[in-house]
C-alpha cells in the first residue's frame, strides 16, 4: 500500500510539471509576433547574362590564287594592314612571260588586220575576212588581259583594312594553287554570338520593345565590362533542336581594337517588367522544386499558397502568379508555423522592408 501510495504521488507530479510546460509553451507561442508585409508593385527591370562568342564582321582566309614559290613576304604576324597593301608576292616570271607573249601575239593580231583592212578596201578580200581579222584582234587582247589578271594574282593584297594572323608559310616555299596564306580579320566592329531559351526568345519577339533595337552590354573574359554598347541586329532563323535555343547577334564598335576575332564573353540583357510583383526571396520556401508563400488572411490565419517566379533580383523575386499587392504574407519565422495556423502579426512597411534589401533596380 505504501509503494502504491508514492507511485501514485509521483505521477500526479509529472502530470503537473509536463502540464505546466505545455501551458508556458502555449503562452510563448501566444506571446510571438510575426513580421508581415505586402508584395510591391512597381515597374523594374532585370539583367540576364548568355554566354557569347565574338567574332569580327569580316574574317576570311588569304589563298594563292596561283601555283609558284613565294618570293617575298611584305607583313608580319598580328600587323595591321590597309586596304591594297602588298603583303605576298608569288614568283612572277612564267606569268611575266607569259604576258610579253600575249601582247606580241596582239601585235601580229593588229598588224593582220591593218593588212586586211587595206586589201578590203580594195576588194580583193571578202568582207569575212576582214571580220576574222578583227576577231582575231579581239581574241589577242583577251589573251593580254587574262596574262595581267594571272600575273597580278602572283600579288597578294589586303582586300580590306584589318589584323593580320598567323603566317601559314615562309619565303621560298612552294605554293599550290588555293594554299592558305593566312588570316586578315576586320576588327572595326565585332558581331557577338550568344543563344537565347525559346520561352525568352518569345518573351522578347512578342515584347512592345521588339521594333527598337534591344541595347546590350558586353561583360569581358577578365569580369570587366567592355566601353561600347551592342545593339541586337539579327536572329539566326531556326532553334537548336538539343539545346532549345535561338542564336542572337550583337553588334559592337571596337574603336580602341580591344575585342579580337575567337574572344568569349557574356551578353546581359535588361528585361524590363511593368508594375511587376516584388517580394523578398526570404518570404518564400520551396518544397518539391515549387515556390510558396505564407499568405495572412483577415483572421490572421496562416494560409500556404503555391507562386510563380518570373524572374529573379538580388534579395528579391518577381512574381508572375499566386499573389497581388493587397495580399499580406509572412515576411519572417516561416519555419515557426504551420499551415492554417492562427498568429499573432505586426505590419511591416513593404518599402521599409525593399530599403533594407538592397534593391538593385529602378
Amino acid at each position: 500500500m505504501k509503494t502504491k501510495f508514492i507511485v501514485t504521488i509521483f505521477a500526479v507530479l509529472l502530470t503537473l510539471l509536463f502540464s505546466s510546460c505545455e501551458t508556458k509553451k502555449e503562452k510563448h507561442e501566444e506571446s510571438t509576433t510575426f513580421l508581415v508585409t505586402h508584395p510591391v508593385k512597381k515597374d523594374t527591370s532585370t539583367t540576364k547574362d548568355y554566354v557569347s562568342q565574338i567574332h569580327s564582321i569580316r574574317h576570311i582566309e588569304l589563298r594563292a590564287l596561283e601555283k609558284g614559290y613565294l618570293k617575298n613576304i611584305y607583313v608580319d604576324e598580328g600587323q595591321f594592314v590597309k586596304q591594297g597593301q602588298k603583303m605576298f608576292q608569288i614568283m612572277p616570271n612564267i606569268y611575266e612571260a607569259e604576258l610579253s607573249r600575249a601582247n606580241a601575239e596582239l601585235h601580229v593580231a593588229e598588224i593582220e588586220l591593218q593588212n586586211t583592212q587595206l586589201l578590203a578596201d580594195g576588194n580583193v578580200v571578202s568582207p569575212n575576212e576582214l571580220a576574222m581579222a578583227k576577231a582575231k584582234l579581239d581574241k589577242a587582247k583577251a589573251e593580254v588581259a587574262l596574262a595581267q589578271t594571272h600575273l597580278g594574282f602572283t600579288n597578294v593584297k589586303a582586300p580590306f583594312d584589318g589584323i593580320m594572323d598567323h603566317l601559314e608559310v615562309r619565303e621560298g616555299s612552294l605554293l599550290d594553287e588555293g594554299e592558305l596564306l593566312t588570316k586578315l580579320s576586320d576588327n572595326s566592329k565585332m558581331w557577338v554570338y550568344f543563344n537565347v531559351p525559346e520561352a525568352e526568345y518569345l518573351d522578347y519577339i512578342t515584347s512592345k520593345e521588339k521594333g527598337n533595337k534591344q541595347k546590350v552590354s558586353l561583360l569581358m573574359a577578365n569580369n570587366k565590362p567592355f566601353n561600347q554598347t551592342g545593339i541586337v541586329e539579327t536572329i539566326e532563323g531556326e532553334f537548336n533542336n538539343q539545346t532549345g535555343n535561338i542564336a542572337f547577334r550583337a553588334t559592337f564598335p571596337n574603336p580602341d581594337g580591344i575585342l579580337r576575332h575567337g574572344e568569349t564573353g557574356s551578353i546581359l540583357m535588361t528585361a524590363p517588367y511593368k508594375d511587376a510583383i516584388i517580394i523578398p526571396q526570404k518570404a518564400t520556401f520551396e518544397i518539391l522544386d515549387k515556390t510558396y508563400v505564407f499568405v495572412i488572411d483577415k483572421n490572421n490565419t496562416v494560409m500556404q499558397k503555391q507562386i510563380s517566379i518570373a524572374a529573379e533580383l538580388p534579395h528579391l523575386f518577381i512574381v508572375d502568379k499566386g499573389l497581388s499587392e493587397n495580399d499580406t504574407i509572412l515576411l519572417e519565422g516561416i519555419r515557426m508555423v504551420k499551415n492554417k495556423e492562427k498568429i499573432k502579426t505586426e505590419m511591416v512597411n513593404p518599402t521599409e522592408v525593399l530599403s533594407h534589401l538592397e534593391l538593385y533596380a529602378e
